[in-house]
């Protein structure tokens, strides 16, 4: 289970007094508030609230909205992060009600890839860290992926290249750069996420970047940065002079 839910999905329903919904002004409910006002007047428990659709006799759908929403620090990123199985830990979310959120919260993640220009220039490591952060976010496990750039550093396509657990992911530098090749690249910039938020690279970050660095100056493919991401920050071995 996600451990920012472990502990507090099994607190106990009642953590103040409970309003029941027929004793709402009928305004006040979600869906009718979303309807009456629009959905920017809503707060994240009553978002939430309509797509749980409903509570149980024991609390309505806001009451546990925010109980959810308390487990995950009141951050929809790290909501983003739950699985079906941990929000079924909650009393009142069945399997439908979890499959609802985590569709949802997809869908949100899927909206800010499609958000990005199709071709961005990549200029500085921000860039490229803006540009990707949406494909790594939420993740709970180690994936890599790489940036084909042109010669004027616009991006070409991103490519996924391995997917591994929660401490680290293979990487095959001949399928790197196989692929660049086959993107017709003339630069790549390489990625991969820390799901423990940990931004310093490892022995094997260190290791794998050398090992593209020599591979691209021979391929005249150069490696022009290795980005290691987490939800809030990055590290990037080009600014930190570790591609030489």
């Amino acid at each position: 289970m996600t451990y920012w839910l472990k502990e507090v999905a099994a607190l106990p329903y009642v953590c103040g007094r409970t309003t029941a919904l027929p004793q709402w002004k009928e305004l006040d409910r979600p869906r009718e508030k979303l309807l009456h006002h629009g959905r920017q007047y809503l707060s994240d428990a009553e978002l939430l609230a309509i797509l749980l659709g409903s509570g149980s006799r024991r609390e309505t759908a806001v009451d546990l909205a925010r109980r959810i929403l308390h487990a995950a620090d009141h951050d929809l990123h790290h909501l983003g992060q739950a699985s079906i199985s941990d929000l079924m830990e909650f009393h009142g979310v069945g399997q439908a009600k979890a499959i609802t959120i985590v569709a949802a919260l997809e869908l949100g993640r899927r909206r800010q890839l499609l958000a990005r220009p199709e071709r961005p220039q990549i200029t500085a490591s921000v860039d490229a860290y803006h540009y990707l952060l949406p494909v790594f976010q939420d993740l709970t496990h180690e994936e890599c992926h790489f940036l084909a750039l042109n010669r004027a550093n616009r991006v070409l396509r991103r490519v996924a290249v391995s997917s591994g657990g929660v401490s680290g992911t293979v990487v095959d530098a001949k399928v790197v750069f196989g692929r660049a090749l086959q993107a017709k690249a003339s630069g790549i910039i390489l990625a991969h996420n820390h799901p423990s938020g940990q931004l310093r690279p490892s022995t094997q970050d260190r290791e794998l970047t050398r090992k593209l660095v020599a591979a691209g100056k021979t391929l005249d493919l150069p490696l022009l940065d290795h980005l290691i991401i987490t939800d809030g920050a990055y590290f990037s071995f080009a600014d930190e002079g570790l591609l030489s």
